[in-house]
């Protein structure tokens, strides 16, 4: 075994650690040494986001000492920043093995460096940790969560005082405090229990107050509160407030899928625990078309992705996207403000660089201003910090099943999403129509474009080599046809530079440095390469578009739409 491997293997058999811990070390030396490599081949990166690893034991895991160790550096980050001013912070978890283990742990570390710490008093959607951190006046937060990975995974979501996770410059600088903490002994573990409050129903409370005021036409659904819902937490957090949310807003007619209603770290009714996944709303697809119900909603174990089913033009059930869902919440909001007479001449809305431009179309014709940030909640939170008392956020969004519907909370709100979905269906159907044919409404309007994503794993010690080494083969060799349409324009976030391939102009690109490629071809085809930050994958975004007359050749033009992007992954060598 690698001389450094053992090395740290070594530190945790012969340091303070504990004797479980150890004795699965010598388990795995004798059974399975490949799994105890990877487990100790590296050290687990806190990023930009924070943790996300496999559970287990090994400095490349998520464990109560990488937890420890990663809070201590945030504490450390914390008091430098601070002084001796009071320092509050916020705690939430999820549904997922040791999620509660892993809050308590942080709680206990951060208490015993002094902090005044609220910890949820059980699992809570991530978007009330965002609120609570504001509503309780926090310099920082932590919610234990892996989202919507396998059940294999759990991790650590670290927020900033605005209740937006972590942006320059106080990410690298956590970054570099979590790095320098080398031992367990570093970690301050215990001795603050006093520090801690728990809190719960009033803070739940405040936040479902805070969603219900988003609600744009109460009047509607009070006409239309027998709407048909079906929604499925999938076995996470959701099953806390969506059911009560929903009764808040005035729907009377709600049906929770029973086999996926109770909150499970080991999701036992799916392989993916995630509402992209259309297996994984398959369950609730069955309840939804028994039931002959009117929209089918899903949200990931930590409710900050909504997924919804509704029927199409031939009545027939069908999965929507997340730039359908994010343009349809868009357009509804900008829309539905105007008819109200509340909207605001400096009404404003963002979006990011792999979202549907459909959004950048509705916002430029309704004349409200539209910012493009790099993908991620937290760029969206940072533009708000920014432009706060100068112009006024209704909403933000982006293509992975994330929304974010107003400026109380900082982070993406399936709970507040799937309030706000409802309304819109119900304000179709008073109109005599489902959401399908609002969709097709907002393609006559404002350009038929249609979006699909294709993920590719590379697991393992060599995985993120792979990656970088194909990401380094786009970059350095970018291709001059993609689907026999010449590529006119390279947009490289990494080295913040756009160039047009045919007049050799280039320019900067004002956004912080991203490893994305975005290729743009002479058709108006888009297509954006991007690591994922979170899983071993890298994800290809593809956005074709055309204009569409009317209803009746929908499904002709649809089908040119799918056509083109699989001419392009074929051409690009994805399949």
């Amino acid at each position: 075994m690698d001389s450094v491997i053992q090395e740290r293997i070594n530190v945790w058999v012969n340091g303070n650690y504990d004797v479980e811990s150890k004795n699965t070390i010598a388990t795995l030396q004798q059974t399975n040494p490949e799994e105890l490599a990877d487990s100790f081949y590296r050290n687990l990166e806190f990023g930009t986001g924070g943790l996300r690893g496999l559970m287990g034991v090994g400095t490349n895991r998520v464990n109560k000492y990488t937890i420890g160790m990663a809070t201590q550096g945030f504490a450390n980050y914390l008091k430098k920043t601070y002084g001796k001013e009071e320092v509050k912070l916020a705690i939430a978890h999820d549904s997922r093995n040791n999620s509660r283990f892993f809050a308590e742990t942080t709680a206990n570390v951060f208490a015993a460096n002094g902090f005044k710490v609220y910890l949820f008093e059980a699992l809570r959607p991530t978007p009330e940790l965002s609120f609570a951190i504001r509503h309780l006046g926090c310099k920082a937060g932590v919610v234990c969560t892996a989202s919507h990975n396998p059940k294999e995974y759990n991790g650590y979501k670290a927020y900033w005082d605005d209740g937006g996770q972590l942006v320059p410059p106080h990410d690298k600088n956590v970054i570099a405090e979590v790095e320098s903490i080398k031992d367990v002994n570093e970690v301050q573990w215990e001795g603050g229990a006093a520090n801690i409050t728990i809190i719960g129903k009033e803070l739940d409370d405040a936040y479902l107050n805070m969603v219900k005021g988003l609600s744009v036409y109460p009047d509607v659904i009070a006409k239309q509160h027998n709407l048909k819902i079906v929604y499925t937490p999938i076995h996470g957090t959701g099953i806390m407030l969506v059911p009560e949310v929903l009764n808040r807003f005035g729907f009377t007619n709600v049906t929770v899928v029973d086999e996926q209603a109770t909150p499970n770290g080991n999701f036992p009714t799916v392989v993916y625990p995630n509402p992209e996944e259309s297996e994984t709303m398959s369950i609730g697809l069955q309840k939804a078309k028994s039931l002959d119900a009117d929209i089918l909603l899903g949200t990931d174990p930590d409710a900050d992705r909504v997924g919804i089913g509704v029927k199409n033009h031939k009545g027939e059930w069908v999965l929507m996207n997340g730039n359908q869902t994010a343009v349809l919440a868009f357009a509804y909001m900008i829309e539905a403000r105007k008819a109200k007479g509340i909207a605001r001449s400096n009404d404003m809305v963002i979006t990011t660089v792999v979202t549907t431009e459909m959004i950048n179309r509705v916002a430029e014709q309704n004349e409200v201003g539209c910012y493009n940030v790099l993908t991620g909640f937290k760029w969206i939170a940072e533009k708000i910090k920014e432009l706060e008392g100068k112009e006024n956020y209704i909403i933000g969004g982006e293509e992975s099943f994330g929304l974010m519907i107003g400026n109380q909370i900082r982070d993406k709100d399936a709970v507040s999403a799937v309030a706000l979905m409802c309304e819109m269906a119900a304000y179709e159907k008073n109109l005599g129509k489902t959401l399908f044919d609002k969709m097709i409404e907002l393609y006559i309007q404002y350009g038929f474009y249609y979006e699909s994503l294709i993920s590719i794993t590379k697991k393992g010690m060599n995985g993120q080599k792979e990656i970088a080494d194909m990401m380094e083969g786009y970059r350095n060799n970018p291709p001059q046809q993609i689907n026999q349409s010449a590529v006119v324009t390279l947009l490289d976030y990494a080295l913040q530079m756009g160039k047009n391939l045919q007049t050799g102009e280039t320019w900067t690109i004002q956004l912080p440095k991203s490893n994305v490629l975005q290729f743009i071809t002479a058709d108006g085809s888009k297509i954006s390469a991007r690591p994922s930050g979170t899983e071993p994958k890298i994800k290809f975004y593809f956005s074709v578009n055309t204009t569409l007359a009317n209803k009746e050749e929908f499904d002709t033009k649809q089908l040119i739409l799918e056509q083109r992007i699989q001419g392009i992954i074929s051409s690009m060598n994805l399949k």
